[in-house]
């Protein structure tokens, strides 16, 4: 469902229709080394399984108008999507809320939000048009034509994922020709709604996790891991951490982001090198 959340807003396009998919089975087929193809399966059967069975749609029914990270978390995050996301840029937000936290200074041509709750995408000012759909159980193709979108956005929400290598192949196929990637998360979950191998997980075997649903599609750049943690700056961990952290002086939820390009990475200027030229 392709839905404005303001009657004067330029609606998503809706081109014709694909066959149906379904999530049920994932296979590799002979050209799996053509580029957006699934290489090879990362999850198990029993590493995709969640706890609470029950349609994602009945779970996200009810609008939770919060925020599900800390404002440090929120802070490294939109100071990434300033550094990777160029202005003007048309980005797609998927898994997304009520927020996406983008930088508010910078425009750029469309963001299209996509998420399970309507409520939710409405009140998000950032968002020009959004879709609801439920990626675990809905055909994961969205109506989108390829080479649709500069960037694909996922915050804390790569952990629902029960057939990420469907999903990580068609954010190839939305993605233009340099296109960027950006999926970041924290410690935080809806434990019963995380797929086993997240649950069971440790913070490295996480991170090393979105690294491989990156890998097994044939044409990603390979991964860039940005971590900040708590108690550490540019440096590294401070001698003092353990006394910003006793008087509440340093964010509690730990920044973890793994970026990737279709094709290619850009070549750009970064906003930390206008930074760097500023100054100099």
């Amino acid at each position: 469902m392709l839905t404005t959340n303001h009657p004067t807003l330029k609606p998503c396009p809706t081109p014709p229709s694909h066959p149906p998919k379904t999530h049920t089975t994932l296979t590799i087929s002979s050209s799996s080394a053509l580029p957006g193809h699934v290489k090879r399966l990362v999850l198990s059967p029993e590493g995709r399984a969640k706890l609470n069975v029950l349609p994602d749609r009945d779970f996200y029914s009810f609008p939770r108008f919060v925020t599900h990270v800390d404002d440090g978390f929120i802070s490294a995050l939109t100071g990434l999507y300033r550094d990777r996301v160029s202005p003007g840029s048309e980005v797609l937000d998927i898994m997304s809320s009520w927020v996406s936290h983008l930088p508010e200074e910078v425009k750029y041509k469309r963001v299209v939000g996509h998420g399970l709750n309507a409520a939710e995408l409405a009140r998000n000012r950032r968002l020009d048009c959004f879709v609801v759909k439920d990626l675990n159980n809905d055909d994961q193709r969205f109506e989108f034509e390829s080479c649709s979108f500069d960037a694909v956005l996922c915050a804390v929400s790569v952990q629902y994922l029960q057939c990420p290598e469907k999903i990580f192949a068609e954010v190839f196929r939305l993605l233009k020709p340099g296109g960027v990637f950006i999926v970041s998360f924290s410690n935080r979950m809806f434990y019963e709604k995380a797929v086993a191998a997240w649950r069971d997980g440790t913070a490295y075997s996480r991170v090393q996790l979105v690294v491989q649903y990156f890998q097994c599609v044939e044409g990603f750049t390979q991964p860039e891991v940005v971590r900040e943690l708590p108690g550490e700056g540019n440096g590294g961990p401070s001698p003092f951490g353990w006394i910003a952290r006793m008087i509440g002086a340093t964010r509690s939820d730990p920044f973890y982001a793994v970026v990737a390009y279709r094709n290619f990475k850009p070549v750009h200027e970064t906003e930390g090198d206008r930074i760097k030229s500023n100054a100099s």
